[in-house]
């Protein structure tokens, strides 16, 4: 296998270099086009001043330029700081002020953004230079044509020089975690970090060359980048960027472009069952289907086994911190991939503990520590809490509560953040929000703990209703204690129009407590 992210390209290159890599709007990209423009971009980067370990951020939306800036960033031996495209001022100017970064790439034009306009110079005394990869670039901003045409021969055999000296154990990227619980921590990966996520996803999926990728999945976040870039470099398949979710656009492209691969939040795949003109488009091609969530209804699995043609359906547990770590397989059915994420890949391993370190028994439920080949290697200028969640054995601390069955699953039951006690029985919100789910009126919901004078702490359950569907707070907690636990059941129920999600569809549960 290559050593680091430019030899696997140039192998995939050599391989299948007249394979479309990229295909968005008018711009076809072929893998030995992919090597030439992104090697292009990595002289441009060094003609610039950026020195091997510096850190160059992109913060933008899928594209084709995405990829060539992302692939010519590990060329020239820099670290990748991606910025969610979500993030504001104050937000992306924190990322990219701890991370030091040198060099930006943006755009001025994303939904109404420009983020250019967003930045704060005075905290990133270290970034020297802006590329504007799609809009106007005005100021001291430099375009993607201008700043490409920057590159010389001197620095072209930089680049070469540069991938030589580059190590399996260099730095590749640092992507930090979504800050759901707090503030948002810089997790470092190496080269072989970063590519045993890449190699094992398409082990996991049978990803392959000539397959056809749309991707939903927004490049800053692993399941994009990792799972989604680095895998279709792996294999060689055909990567189609998507900006942001369009139903339509999705179902349209699917059809147009034969789509062989398309994989995303739950959230997607219910949007295109429930799209009223679903039939009249050819959605035959795709075959597999890769999602995640420690609460999908298993309605919905049942429905994407029926009604949609997918040969391939897959979950399984992923962090920023780890890669993915476990997945179910072809052999488990909706139920399983529902309820559960599956058994540990191949080179994981995982345990569960309890609160003083100690293996906790069948059935009970434990925090989910692993090991693995894709574990990080440490948190960005973090030593305390590098040391807080891996031990020098190299297990992490996912900070996750999981249960194992006896054939091995592993379903996921919250966050020992997350976790309440009741009158001394430990409450789950993700096992609540699970049972809350078969609810016939309930489309998604979200449990936090909230204070209660007799017992300690009680539920709050946000609740937001299937479309048409009549429910009161009142009826609601009623059907729960006919279905679970007294202790489970929630005692208060607010109904919403949406709940709060970041980039990512992860839930905003520090909002849902304030507003509780």
């Amino acid at each position: 296998m290559p050593q680091t992210i430019p030899d696997l390209l140039e192998a995939t290159a050599s391989r299948v270099g007249d394979t479309p890599a990229v295909i968005d709007g008018d711009a076809t990209l072929t893998y030995a086009d992919l090597v030439a423009q992104s090697r292009t971009f990595a002289a441009a980067l060094v003609a610039r001043g950026v020195r091997a370990g510096d850190r160059v951020s992109i913060w933008m939306p899928n594209s084709w330029r995405w990829v060539v800036a992302v692939l010519g960033i590990w060329q020239c031996g820099a670290v990748l700081v991606p910025v969610n495209t979500r993030f504001k001022r104050t937000e992306a100017s924190d990322i990219l002020g701890r991370a030091g970064v040198r060099l930006l790439v943006t755009v001025t034009d994303f939904l109404g953004s420009d983020y250019v306009s967003m930045l704060d110079p005075a905290s990133l005394p270290e970034l020297a230079d802006v590329v504007v990869a799609h809009g106007p670039a005005t100021g001291a901003t430099l375009g993607w044509d201008e700043f490409v045409a920057t590159a010389t021969t001197d620095a072209i055999a930089a680049v070469a020089a540069r991938r030589k000296e580059l190590t399996a154990d260099h730095p590749a990227d640092i992507l930090f975690t979504s800050g759901t619980t707090g503030k948002p921590k810089g997790v470092v990966m190496t080269h072989s970090r970063t590519l045993a996520v890449a190699t094992d996803w398409v082990r996991m999926t049978g990803l392959r060359a000539g397959d056809r990728y749309l991707m939903v999945n927004p490049y800053f976040h692993m399941f994009g980048l990792k799972a989604g870039i680095l895998a279709s470099v792996c294999a060689g398949a055909t990567m189609y960027p998507e900006a942001v979710f369009d139903v339509e656009r999705v179902l349209s492209r699917v059809a147009e472009e034969q789509i062989t691969v398309l994989p995303g939040a739950p959230t997607i795949y219910q949007s295109l069952l429930d799209h009223p003109k679903r039939e009249s488009h050819d959605l035959s091609s795709l075959r597999v289907a890769v999602t995640g969530a420690a609460d999908i209804p298993v309605t919905l699995i049942r429905r994407v086994y029926d009604e949609l043609p997918f040969q391939v359906v897959i979950s399984g547990y992923g962090l920023t911190e780890a890669g993915t770590a476990s997945s179910t397989g072809p052999e488990d059915g909706p139920e399983e991939v529902a309820t559960t994420v599956g058994r540990a890949r191949p080179g994981f391993e995982i345990r569960l503990i309890d609160p003083g370190g100690n293996e906790v028994g069948e059935g009970e439920a434990g925090e989910i520590v692993l090991r693995g080949p894709s574990v990080m290697l440490q948190y960005l200028d973090d030593p305390k809490a590098t040391a807080a969640a891996l031990s020098d054995q190299g297990w992490l601390r996912t900070g996750d509560i999981g249960r194992l069955d006896p054939d091995g699953l592993l379903r996921i039951v919250g966050r020992a953040k997350d976790m309440f006690i009741v009158g001394g029985f430990n409450a789950y919100p993700a096992e609540i929000e699970n049972l809350m789910l078969a609810h016939p009126a309930i489309k998604s919901v979200a449990v936090v703990g909230i204070p209660d004078e007799r017992l300690g702490e009680v539920g709050m359950a946000f609740v937001v209703l299937d479309d048409g569907a009549d429910a009161t707070p009142d009826d609601i907690v009623t059907w729960c204690r006919d279905h679970m636990a007294n202790y489970k059941v929630p005692r208060r129920v607010e109904i919403l129009g949406e709940l709060p999600l970041n980039a990512t569809g992860k839930v905003m549960k520090e909002e849902l407590r304030a507003r509780a």
